[in-house]
């Protein structure tokens, strides 16, 4: 049981990871270029969907999962299960990593972006060349501190039906009053956080030390 949970919660956290990256990374890119400081500046588009994202994050995932119920029953078909689970998940993560992205953005120096737009770069060549490389290591960092969260997330999914480590803790530990079953589950996730930040702190070493960093 504990082995088919720890499967369903890496299969929830990994899939709503990648959802949030690939949407999560354009509108972080977005947020940069239409700031004020940006490549194209777009004050009231930037602040306007800069407040849509601070609403979404605002919202407890708890209240979140609710909410999304219909929206989750619409894709899925149905409000239970792990893929079920996927869609409040998602949605919770892409505002959060896109604010961690627009962050690690931020961090590569003007003078190579100004550069770059002497040269007559356009704003998709300077993000794809110039951006992303440049921020890889921190983007890594910031991904692997998104997949830490969604765990957090998916045992709370478990709370209503999610399945994964949280059922499993609440409905045969908590609720069985099984404790050794609850302390295997706490162990479980601990050993998943240090596994994904050990890997991805890994791989951000390995990128610094090709760069001579």
């Amino acid at each position: 049981m504990l082995i088919s949970a720890t499967l369903a919660t890496l299969y929830m956290v990994f899939t709503s990871g990648l959802l949030a990256l690939i949407c999560g990374l354009p509108l972080s890119l977005f947020l940069v270029f239409t700031s004020k400081e940006g490549v194209t500046p777009r004050p009231f588009l930037n602040r306007l969907v800069g407040l849509l994202v601070n609403i979404t994050r605002s919202f407890p995932f708890a209240i979140l999962i609710i909410a999304l119920i219909p929206l989750t029953r619409l894709i899925i078909g149905t409000s239970l299960g792990t893929t079920a689970a996927i869609v409040p998940l998602t949605v919770a993560a892409i505002p959060f990593f896109a604010r961690l992205a627009e962050s690690s953005f931020k961090e590569v120096s003007p003078a190579i972006i100004e550069s770059a737009l002497i040269m007559g770069a356009t704003p998709l060549q300077i993000a794809r060349y110039i951006l992303i490389p440049e921020s890889l290591p921190s983007l890594l960092r910031n991904f692997s501190n998104l997949l830490i969260s969604l765990l957090g997330y998916s045992t709370m999914a478990g709370l209503v039906g999610g399945g994964g480590l949280g059922k499993v803790a609440v409905y045969y530990g908590y609720y069985q009053f099984n404790t050794p079953l609850m302390v295997c589950t706490v162990i479980i996730l601990i050993l998943l956080v240090e596994l994904i930040q050990g890997l991805f702190n890994c791989i951000g070493r390995s990128i610094n030390k090709k760069r001579g960093l």
